[in-house]
């Protein structure tokens, strides 16, 4: 009976071990491995992904291709852990297979290979105003019609949801729904709503509150949203800017928001709160929304930047002068710097320390650490605050990227995306 039980461990053991072979390596290409990349046209780029696997070229159309002793490769293994040396001289796309041992496939990268771009960097702060596409639901709630508690959208409608239509009519403000409600009255209203990128229609049954004499459906709503941030890129060629480097969530449910619409607007700093251990420090602003305050146009809101287009007035005010783009390859280690406006003045370039990069990282918004270094900067904020999202990060005379998050804990520490992503992300 024992060696029975042995020998079944044994069988479960090596079973295991067999589907980690197999498997870790379909697992490191899924995480380790990215789907595309960005090379310059011309110019060879550095690629280590440093890990300990072969893979085969199978195509390599428009590649070069060398390792380490400057041989170009044309098929064969290729070891990842080692640098490996890759230029195109014409602008294009191009696939490559990469596979283990030969026969099992790991993944497809798409090798896209475009002309030297050039952006300015901004690091002005301003405030963002947008109108969501829909209205938002912040939750469900409850009120009392003749002596019972009564809670209309119970189970229909969650928070989260985005009602786009009531019967068949297009809501772009709360009040919209408040009208259409009070008059209908009583009529069952049907609600067209956006939950997790499925379109639901529910019907809804109002209620009349004699406490606040009107009719009710019992829901915590919004449809905008404002803030401050910082304008971290314009391509002077497009008038396209990039701004945040994360997207507008709604404090609230802490989801993305679908907009309708939005503006950026000129902001006058009125209190700069420190950073502390545990406490995020914030830029407290005035924005005053007037059309000759409005400097440029939300079109899209995404996981990893607010993206649109900029008017004139912001490229005449100095915001003029241009740098090249680096790609993920080409950010290092050591030091850089980041611009912001934080004294109403003008942009300042701050000294910063890049401690860690991850390339090709799942989580593209925190693709660096950086640390603040600069005593100016220090004595002002402790650090990364709330509203500095956006930052540019410049290292080596290129835009590498641009400040997203602070670390709660160490308020002197916190992520950077890099700009390549930014840019690939401006029109998704």
């Amino acid at each position: 009976m024992k060696h029975r039980k042995k020998k079944r461990l044994f069988i479960c053991f090596i079973s295991i071990v067999i589907c980690l072979i197999i498997g870790s390596p379909i697992i490191i290409s899924h995480y380790y491995l990215p789907k595309e990349v960005k090379l310059l046209v011309g110019k060879e780029h550095t690629f280590n992904f440093d890990i300990p696997l072969k893979a085969i070229l199978l195509k390599d159309q428009m590649l070069t291709v060398k390792g380490e002793q400057e041989n170009i490769i044309s098929k064969g293994p290729i070891s990842l852990n080692k640098p490996l040396y890759v230029s195109m001289n014409e602008a294009g796309k191009t696939d490559v297979t990469l596979s283990f041992l030969g026969f099992i496939p790991l993944r497809t990268v798409s090798i896209e290979a475009i002309p030297n771009r050039e952006v300015i960097p901004c690091g002005k702060i301003v405030g963002i105003k947008v109108d969501t596409k829909g209205i938002l639901v912040l939750g469900v709630g409850q009120f009392e019609i003749e002596g019972k508690v009564v809670t209309p959208c119970k189970g229909l409608v969650e928070p989260g949801d985005m009602i786009l239509k009531c019967n068949d009519t297009e809501l772009r403000t709360k009040e919209d729904l408040r009208d259409i409600i009070e008059k209908t009255k009583e009529e069952k209203i049907r609600l067209t709503i956006l939950r997790n990128k499925e379109i639901k229609e529910v019907m809804v049954q109002p209620l009349y509150s004699i406490f606040d004499n009107e009719y009710k459906v019992g829901l915590w709503i919004r449809d905008s949203t404002q803030g401050i941030g910082t304008l971290t890129y314009i391509d002077p060629e497009t008038g396209v800017f990039g701004a945040l480097g994360h997207g507008i969530t709604d404090t609230d449910t802490k989801k993305l928001l679908p907009i309708r619409e939005g503006s950026i607007i000129t902001t006058v700093i009125t209190h700069i709160k420190k950073g502390k251990k545990g406490i995020p420090g914030e830029i407290s602003g005035i924005i005053e929304y007037e059309d000759k305050n409005i400097i440029g146009e939300v079109i899209n809101n995404t996981p990893i930047g607010i993206y649109g287009e900029i008017n004139q007035r912001m490229t005449q005010q100095g915001y003029d002068k241009r740098v090249p783009i680096a790609f993920q390859d080409e950010v290092h280690e050591g030091k850089a710097s980041i611009l912001v406006d934080l004294t109403n003045d003008q942009v300042d370039e701050y000294e910063v320390y890049i401690q860690k990069v991850s390339k090709y990282s799942n989580e593209p918004a925190k693709g660096m650490i950086i640390k603040i270094v600069d005593e100016r900067l220090l004595s002002l904020t402790n650090g990364i605050i709330q509203g500095m999202s956006g930052s540019p990060i410049l290292q080596d005379g290129k835009l590498i990227g641009a400040v997203t998050h602070v670390f709660i804990q160490d308020p002197t520490r916190g992520y950077g995306i890099f700009i390549e992503n930014m840019i690939n992300n401006e029109r998704r």
